[in-house]
C-alpha cells in the first residue's frame, strides 16, 4: 500500500499549479506512453508541466507524484514504489528529477517489463543520458527535451500576450504579426535580460540564476558524471573563460592551459556544459544529417545567461547570434556558414544591428539580413525578433 504522504505532497502541489500558460512541449509530450522521459535544463518549467498534466487528467485513471530524492526512497525503492502503486490501481507514475535516484536506469527497466499497463513519465536534467545508464533504456523510452521560454512564449506568460507560432517560413515571407502589439522591442529588450527562464516572474532573477548556474556545475553535472569537487571547480572555470570568449572557436590546448587540465577532458567538459543548457555548440555540415559536424563557435546557451556571466553590458553582437541561434535550433537544423552567420537549410542568415548591410551576403542565393532594433522589414531583411516567434 502506498505511503498516503506521497499522495498528500503531490495534493499540495497540485493545488498551487497554474493551468493560464502551457510551455510548447505540452501538447508535443506522448503522456500515454509506457516510458517517457523529459530532459532540459534546470529551471525551464519540466516539473510544472507534469504537474498541469496530472491537473488537467485526474479523472482519467490514478496518478501519483514523487520526486526522486524524496525521503521515502531511503527505505523503499522505485521498484517498490511501482508494484505498490500498480496494487492499488495505479495507471500512471510520474517521477521528477529522476536523475538524483542512483539507480534509476536499471530500475526504471525493471518496471517497463513487468508492468506493461503502467504508464511512467520521468523528468530529469538534460545531462542525463539514456545510453550511458546502467542499462540502456534507449529501446523502451521516448525521450522529449525542453529547453527555456522563447520570446512568443515570453510575451504570453509574462504580459498575457498571445502571438501564433511563425515558422521559418512564414518569417522569411514576412507572415507575422503580434495582435495588438505595435512596438515589441521594449518587451524583446526585457525578454534578452530576464525572460528564457519562467521562475524570472518570481522576482529577484539575478540571484535565482546565479544559483541555478552553481548547481547545474557544483550538483548536477557531478553527480550525473561522478566527478570530484575539484573537477566541478574546473568546470566552472571553464564555462568562465568561454563567457569571456564566446562565440569562440574552440581551442582544447589553450582552454586545457586557462583552466589547467589535460586537453584530452577539455571536450568531454565541454559537452557536458552544452548538455546541461550552459552552453550551444554551433557545428559546420560536415555532419550530415546527423548533424554532428565540427564545432565551429561556442556560444552560451542563451542571453540571461550572458548577461548573468558578463561583466557590465555583454556584447551586443554576440547577443544578437546568440540569440538566433538559440531560438532557431529547437526546430530547425542550424549550422555555421562559410560566407555568413547561420545556415538553416538552403537558407543563409547575417545577423546585425539595424545599419546591417547587404554586401556580406549580396552573392549569395536564399541570403537574408537579419537586423536588430526594426520593428518591421521588407525583401530580404527580417527584424532578428520575428525569430522568437519559432516556437
Amino acid at each position: 500500500m502506498i505511503d498516503n504522504s506521497l499522495y498528500s505532497y503531490m495534493e499540495e502541489l497540485l493545488e498551487t499549479t497554474p493551468t493560464e500558460f502551457y510551455r510548447y512541449k505540452y501538447d508535443e509530450v506522448d503522456w500515454e506512453g509506457r516510458l517517457t522521459g523529459i530532459v532540459g535544463p534546470r529551471g525551464v518549467g519540466k516539473s510544472t508541466m507534469v504537474l498541469q498534466y496530472i491537473k488537467s487528467h485526474r479523472s482519467e485513471g490514478l496518478h501519483l507524484y514523487v520526486m526522486a530524492d524524496n525521503a521515502y526512497f531511503t527505505s523503499h525503492s522505485l521498484v517498490q514504489l511501482a508494484d505498490d502503486f500498480v496494487k492499488d490501481g495505479g495507471t500512471h507514475l510520474y517521477i521528477d528529477e529522476i536523475h538524483k535516484y542512483k539507480y534509476w536506469s536499471r530500475e526504471l527497466k525493471q518496471i517497463y517489463d513487468v508492468h506493461p499497463a503502467l504508464k511512467v513519465t520521468f523528468t530529469g536534467s538534460s545531462v542525463l543520458d539514456i545510453q550511458q545508464g546502467e542499462v540502456d533504456l534507449s529501446r523502451r523510452v521516448v525521450m522529449e527535451t525542453m529547453q527555456g521560454l522563447s520570446f512568443r512564449e515570453f510575451l504570453r506568460l509574462f504580459y498575457d500576450i498571445q502571438a501564433p507560432v511563425a515558422s521559418l517560413e512564414d518569417i522569411l515571407n514576412h507572415n507575422v504579426e503580434i495582435p495588438g502589439l505595435l512596438h515589441p522591442l521594449p518587451y524583446f529588450r526585457e525578454y534578452l535580460k530576464q525572460g528564457y527562464y519562467p521562475y524570472a516572474l518570481q522576482g529577484r532573477f539575478a540571484t535565482r540564476l546565479q544559483q541555478v548556474i552553481n548547481q547545474t556545475i557544483e550538483t548536477d553535472i557531478p553527480q550525473y558524471a561522478d566527478m570530484k569537487a575539484s573537477t566541478a571547480r574546473k568546470l566552472k572555470q571553464l564555462l568562465m573563460v568561454i563567457s569571456g570568449l564566446a562565440p569562440m572557436k574552440p581551442n582544447a590546448d589553450n582552454l586545457a592551459r586557462e583552466i589547467g587540465v589535460s586537453k584530452n577532458n577539455v571536450p568531454d567538459y565541454i559537452l557536458y556544459l552544452e548538455k546541461a543548457g550552459m552552453i550551444g555548440q554551433l557545428r559546420d555540415d560536415t555532419g550530415g544529417l546527423r548533424g554532428l559536424g565540427k564545432v565551429e563557435k561556442i556560444y552560451l546557451d542563451n542571453p540571461n545567461l550572458m548577461y548573468a556571466l558578463s561583466e557590465g553590458e555583454p556584447n551586443i553582437g554576440n547577443l544578437r547570434e546568440t540569440f538566433f541561434y538559440n531560438q532557431m535550433r529547437e526546430r530547425n537544423s542550424v549550422i555555421s556558414s562559410r560566407v555568413s552567420d547561420f545556415m538553416i537549410g538552403k537558407y543563409t542568415f547575417e545577423v546585425g544591428g539595424k545599419k546591417k548591410g547587404k554586401k556580406q551576403i549580396s552573392n549569395v542565393s536564399d541570403a537574408f539580413v537579419v537586423r536588430d532594433d526594426i520593428e518591421y522589414g521588407n525583401d530580404n531583411i527580417i527584424p532578428l525578433w520575428h525569430f522568437g516567434l519559432n516556437y
